[in-house]
């Protein structure tokens, strides 16, 4: 009896003991537990994956046909036929130089032009005279009737004459040469458009001055004239993307000046060689198309704009957004009000969404956003609703 009596007081302080412990890991746990974390979820699903490459830097809407049109004659301007904005057709002219020097030596070149003809005229008459004459002498001289003297005379003036016939030909011809040169001159004096398009920028006004380019030397242009069917965006690539970028993959497109909206290209050219005028950031120039003839249309050429190149894409595929992704092996799920991680296989992927080949099954709750330190594997947590609240 003595000695059961003495075992329940030395197991009496080791319950009591023991009964603290557990309470403290209770209220440790339970009621001194801190609050479940907040975190962003979405459920794993289905959808469209796409292997992309972007540019390395800004990319530029251009124009394959951007003419700036400089005056081949000097010149002062006596007329602006069309200003900025102005939607132009081929050949409609643009802007009007001072004719009038050259107004008079295309006059000068007519009256020269009709001048030579009528001296071929009778230099031809001459030779056709001396011709006749010549020829009944020589009838006469084979009748013993005419001097052998009278017979050279002839004949050497009718050699006169048709020498005088062919210099006058050639008179003439020089003369409408210079009357085409002189209409060529004229012609210059109105600055027309080159093709259909939209007038620019206009760099000159009415009585300003315009001259030639010296040689070697290139002058502001008069007008700055675009064509806007032309248009595409040339974007440089990194280089390491030069094996894999190649002309007719798709590209959405992002223009600075339509903020929220994306675009479908193509690319159209790939540049043959990589642009190394920076040893760090070698890049390779390509050009996109865009596919909708009308947003063409309505860029402005100089804007800025980026181009995401698809490479590869696969439909109806099990993905979660590259943002939930921990380095490239696991992700964070919400079970049961606690965060575990779970290791994932993957295929395509890029700045969007990554392809999950294997570790996850459609549904599965996915933490989406890792940007506190709090967020990590066995902690507690709760989802965040969509409007920022969490959802008990």
């Amino acid at each position: 009896m003595k000695t059961d009596a003495g075992r329940s007081r030395k197991v009496a302080p080791l319950a009591t003991l023991f009964g603290v412990v557990v309470l403290g890991l209770i209220l440790r746990y339970v009621v001194f537990a801190p609050d479940p974390i907040e975190v962003r979820v979405q459920g794993v699903e289905r959808g469209l994956v796409e292997s992309t490459v972007s540019n390395s830097k800004a990319g530029t809407v251009e124009a394959r046909r951007r003419s700036r049109i400089a005056a081949e004659i000097g010149g002062r301007v006596v007329e602006i036929v069309h200003r900025e904005g102005a939607h132009v057709k081929a050949g409609d002219a643009l802007v009007l130089l001072s004719d009038v020097s050259h107004l008079a030596n295309d006059e000068l070149s007519q009256h020269g032009v009709a001048v030579s003809r009528s001296r071929l005229e009778d230099a031809c008459l001459l030779r056709d005279r001396a011709g006749r004459e010549l020829t009944r002498m020589q009838r006469l001289a084979e009748n013993n009737v005419a001097s052998e003297d009278r017979l050279d005379a002839l004949q050497y003036g009718f050699d006169s004459a048709r020498v005088a016939c062919v210099a006058a030909k050639a008179e003439l011809a020089q003369a409408s040469a210079q009357r085409q040169s002189a209409a060529a001159e004229l012609a210059k004096t109105v600055i027309v458009a080159p093709f259909d398009g939209i007038v620019a920028e206009v760099n000159v006004e009415i009585g300003e001055w315009v001259t030639p380019s010296p040689p070697l030397l290139t002058s502001p242009p008069v007008v700055d004239l675009i064509d806007p069917t032309s248009i595409f965006v040339s974007a440089p690539m990194d280089e390491v993307d030069s094996g894999a970028v190649r002309a007719g993959l798709p590209v959405k497109l992002t223009i600075d000046s339509r903020p929220g909206e994306v675009f479908a290209g193509t690319v159209s050219r790939v540049a043959p060689y990589v642009v190394d005028e920076e040893a760090q950031n070698r890049t390779l120039e390509i050009e996109v198309s865009i596919d909708d003839a009308g947003v063409a249309v309505s860029l402005l050429p100089g804007t800025s704009a980026d181009a995401e190149v698809v490479l590869e894409d696969r439909q109806d595929v099990l993905r979660v957004p590259s943002s939930a992704l921990l380095g490239d092996a696991s992700v964070l799920l919400l079970r049961g009000g606690e965060l575990v991680e779970v290791a994932v296989e993957l295929g395509l992927r890029n700045w969007k969404f990554a392809e999950i080949t294997n570790g996850l099954e459609e549904g599965d709750q996915v933490v989406i956003a890792l940007d506190r330190i709090e967020i990590k594997s066995g902690i507690r947590a709760v989802a965040m609703n969509e409007n920022g609240d969490s959802s008990k």
